[in-house]
């Protein structure tokens, strides 16, 4: 629930994150490292340039992460899309991954690799 750029990103990074780190980490994350997740994702696809890395960090779990960008490019389907790097810290140990964004007509980030 909540206000509609809640929702977008929500739903969004929901797919962000079962896409990028597998199901095995996102069982590990609770509710609270996700949202702490989701925000930063949202904010570093949304609005940081290329190569600006955004942190996030629950202090109750513990876990964090961090969340790197590529420039944005036209796709063929006209889609703004962004290549990403992404680390996440669950118990002192560090998962890496990486994938491609692509920005949907209602605002919202899907992965279409990753």
């Amino acid at each position: 629930g909540g206000s509609g750029d809640s929702q977008v990103i929500g739903a969004a990074m929901g797919t962000l994150i079962g896409a990028s780190i597998g199901s095995s980490i996102g069982r590990e994350l609770d509710r609270a490292d996700r949202i702490a997740m989701e925000q930063a994702y949202y904010q570093s696809l949304e609005y940081s340039p290329s190569g600006e890395t955004s942190t996030w960090y629950n202090p109750d779990s513990g876990n964090s992460g961090s969340f790197t960008p590529n420039a944005a490019y036209l796709a063929n389907d006209n889609e703004y899309c962004r290549e990403y790097t992404q680390t996440i810290v669950i118990g002192g140990e560090s998962v890496e991954g990486y994938g491609t964004a692509c920005r949907q007509p209602d605002g919202s980030w899907k992965i279409i690799s990753g």
